[in-house]
């Protein structure tokens, strides 16, 4: 019998590359945005959003050897993380935002984030508009101050999966929020869903906001 061909593991250096190229990708989709003229600027913009990526990455790196260190001497110190991690990310965020700020004006910088963060703030924001059409002026306020609270907060998310849980939990402030005032948040998407599926041909029907 021949021997089961196992495929390598990628070295260390392709890993590296493999990173580096997503990354960039993702720098790139945030400048399509900004249509900045000056190639300059551009490739400097470019290098910050990548610096942040590397440093995002080069944190939690630091925190796993951290507690993992830690949990030997001291089971349980795990519970800490998210204290030490908000800490961490506060310096993080607050310098890249700086270096942000010199090179764009403050409408690019808001599209840096909203491409950081995957468009989720806007994309919530219709939705929760879209179900709860009788919202009030101050209310939609209200969301829309919850929602850029998270995605401040989800711009330091090291993983795709991060930054959802954290605006799932800010969704969760807000559903409570608007719970105060009458609407139940859960029932109306239901119904919006319903309307939805009724509405739309056979195999055709729209899909929920996110």
């Amino acid at each position: 019998m021949w021997a089961q061909e196992s495929t390598p593991p990628f070295s260390a250096t392709e890993r590296e590359q493999v990173y580096t190229t997503s990354i960039s990708k993702r720098a790139a989709g945030a400048l399509e945005a900004l249509a900045i003229a000056d190639a300059a600027k551009s490739n400097k913009v470019h290098e910050l959003i990548m610096s942040q990526y590397r440093a995002l990455r080069a944190r939690d790196e630091a925190m796993d050897d951290l507690f993992v260190a830690l949990g030997k001497t001291a089971p349980g110190v795990e519970t800490n993380r998210a204290a030490v991690l908000a800490i961490l990310s506060r310096q993080l965020h607050r310098q890249f935002l700086d270096k942000l700020s010199a090179e764009l004006t403050p409408g690019q910088v808001e599209a840096v984030k909203d491409k950081m963060t995957y468009n989720k703030l806007k994309v919530t924001f219709d939705a929760y508009c879209l179900i709860l059409p009788s919202m009030s002026h101050d209310q939609k306020d209200r969301v829309m101050a919850f929602l850029r609270d998270a995605r401040e907060e989800a711009m330091d998310g090291g993983s795709a999966d991060e930054k959802s849980a954290i605006f799932q939990k800010y969704k969760d402030q807000i559903n409570a929020y608007l719970g105060q005032h009458g609407y139940d948040v859960a029932k109306a998407t239901q119904e919006w869903e319903a309307k939805q599926a009724s509405a739309a041909p056979t195999g055709n029907q729209s899909k929920p906001p996110n």
